[in-house]
């Protein structure tokens, strides 16, 4: 288990940029794939971008690719989710989440993690 704690979120104007960081506790953190969800109010729970354990490789959905970049500093037990071009439908409260996999596996269902953070809101104003 690894406990994880978001920070970064904020109220942003449509065409600004944020970062998201996920500290990650233990000394395990390479042996975790890590994935970023986010959920607007009245909405399930969505894909937004995930990492495998060495950072080798990433996944996005059609709605942030090339707008929001996922990475990783293994040395920090740290995630990132570098958000650019931020529209008002990117308002949500945006959470971390870990699950142990092999290296190169990028899980994109939500069910497919165990450890979650408790979340960051960020908001777009138009």
């Amino acid at each position: 288990q690894v406990q994880l704690t978001e920070s970064g979120g904020g109220l942003v104007q449509a065409g600004g940029s944020l970062r998201l960081s996920c500290a990650a506790s233990g000394r395990t953190f390479t042996r975790y794939a890590m994935g970023w969800f986010r959920q607007a109010p009245g909405k399930e729970r969505e894909f937004v971008a995930t990492i495998s354990r060495t950072g080798g490789r990433t996944y996005y959905p059609d709605s942030v690719k090339g707008r929001f970049t996922i990475s990783r500093d293994n040395l920090k037990n740290t995630v990132y989710l570098q958000m650019n071009n931020l529209k008002p439908e990117d308002t949500a409260v945006y959470y971390c989440a870990a699950t142990l996999t092999p290296d190169l596996v990028v899980p994109k269902q939500a069910a497919q993690y165990g450890d979650w953070g408790q979340g960051t809101q960020v908001t777009v104003s138009s």
